[in-house]
């Protein structure tokens, strides 16, 4: 990965953590003086949706910086270590987590006319989509423990080969 793609990378991921950090103290708030004013009928959907909402920003900022700890891991060489699962595991784990909270705010959603069915559906869709995105990094995981056997196997070869140079 050249030094132009890390850097580029680097102040996008700098640039969603900014904003990540925006929501979470300048748009949250806004969000809960705005769920105040629900009709009385819908007023139980305040904690949930917010409590929802703050968590889904933190699996994004956990996401983001497990990422900027991989491409640090990459700038270095050491990407093809076992260390690197420790991040790629946290991934994982925090799109599943996002896909549970989508779910769960789907959940909560459902009851009574607070919104309409299809938006319910597209909640669902989008519970999909996430675990869809933390299939793929399955996938590219099991990429990484590949490369990370051959990188041992060379290792080890290297080391018999200079036993008997």
């Amino acid at each position: 990965m050249g030094k132009l793609a890390v850097a580029t990378l680097r102040g996008v991921l700098v640039v969603l953590l900014a904003g990540s950090l925006f929501v979470q103290a300048v748009m949250v708030p806004l969000l809960a003086v705005d769920l105040d004013g629900l009709n009385p009928d819908h007023a139980y959907l305040r904690t949930p949706i917010l409590v929802i909402t703050i968590l889904g920003i933190v699996t994004a900022q956990i996401v983001v910086v497990c990422v900027w700890r991989l491409v640090t891991m990459v700038r270095r060489g050491t990407v093809f270590s076992t260390a690197a699962f420790r991040y790629v595991h946290i991934v994982i784990g925090a799109f599943v987590a996002a896909a549970l909270l989508v779910f769960a705010l789907a959940v909560v959603l459902t009851p009574g006319e607070a919104v309409a069915p299809g938006v319910v559906l597209l909640l669902c869709g989008v519970v999909v989509a996430v675990l869809g995105v933390a299939l793929v990094v399955l996938v590219l995981r099991v990429l990484l423990a590949q490369a990370v056997a051959r990188n041992i196997e060379a290792a080890r070869m290297r080391a018999e080969l200079e036993e008997v140079i």
